[in-house]
């Protein structure tokens, strides 16, 4: 691996994190299609969509560390984590350990869809609310649905915050600075599941996953005090653009 290579994947781990941090995500909205495609434009040899997963898994995993260690202080509101932090580790667990028997095609599609529906939810409209308070959520609603993005997320190798923040947002209703914290609590739990997945079943390649990781630490918590400057407006728009543009990118890529 030359030097060039690994400065590569050092910019890709701190453009992940960094939006990360900023939008509440785990990081693989962005470094999954980023590590997918950038590397064979510029030469280098590509990774299979298992093994970005892989890297992606491990990359969220440390990114969210430190996501949740910025926002501990923050606004994470404890019933809510319980409840979809339980469910979607179930559903991580089951997803990352099972996705090695899928196909590269099937993996990519299930990114997509997740990706696709993300980008519908966020644009969907939604009623103000009180930026810190929440007045109550339907628990069994949201478990159910923490389970099924578990299951999901695992395959592809993500924490699901990209998923998991415009359901919480627009279907449980939790205002968006307690949807950001909170969802970034929770995927670091799916996280753990994932992450157990992929490395029991071999599909992750560990030198790209640590040089991912490595700026993973610092890009984070820099984009969660960043985060805590902007409009809230700015933020959730940012983070469903981000997200459509990610979703055509793929599906085109996918379909033709």
């Amino acid at each position: 691996m030359n030097t060039t290579f690994m400065i590569t994947f050092l910019l890709l781990g701190f453009i992940g994190s960094f939006f990360s941090g900023l939008l509440g995500i785990g990081g693989a909205i962005v470094n999954y299609p980023i590590i997918l495609y950038i590397p064979p434009l510029l030469g280098f040899d590509g990774f299979t969509a298992h093994e970005v997963s892989g890297i992606v898994a491990v990359q969220v995993f440390f990114s969210t560390l430190g996501g949740v260690w910025a926002y501990r202080k923050g606004f994470i509101n404890k019933p809510l984590f319980l409840v979809m932090g339980t469910s979607i580790l179930v559903g991580s667990l089951v997803g990352g350990y099972f996705s090695y028997i899928l196909s590269e095609t099937i993996v990519n599609v299930i990114y997509g869809v997740l990706a696709l529906t993300a980008a519908i939810i966020m644009f969907m409209p939604k009623k103000e609310a009180n930026e810190e308070v929440v007045e109550g959520f339907n628990k069994r609603l949201a478990a159910v649905l923490a389970l099924v993005v578990g299951l999901a997320s695992g395959i592809v190798g993500a924490g699901g915050s990209f998923i998991l923040i415009p359901i919480m947002l627009i279907v449980l209703k939790i205002p968006i600075r307690i949807t950001i914290a909170t969802s970034m609590a929770i995927t670091f739990v799916s996280s753990i599941g994932v992450v157990i997945g992929k490395v029991t079943t071999g599909q992750v390649p560990y030198l790209p996953a640590i040089l991912v990781v490595i700026v993973s630490l610092i890009a984070a918590p820099l984009g969660v005090r960043v985060s805590r400057q902007l409009n809230r407006k700015v933020l959730q728009w940012s983070l469903a653009v981000l997200i459509l543009i990610t979703s055509i990118k793929l599906w085109s890529d996918i379909l033709f």
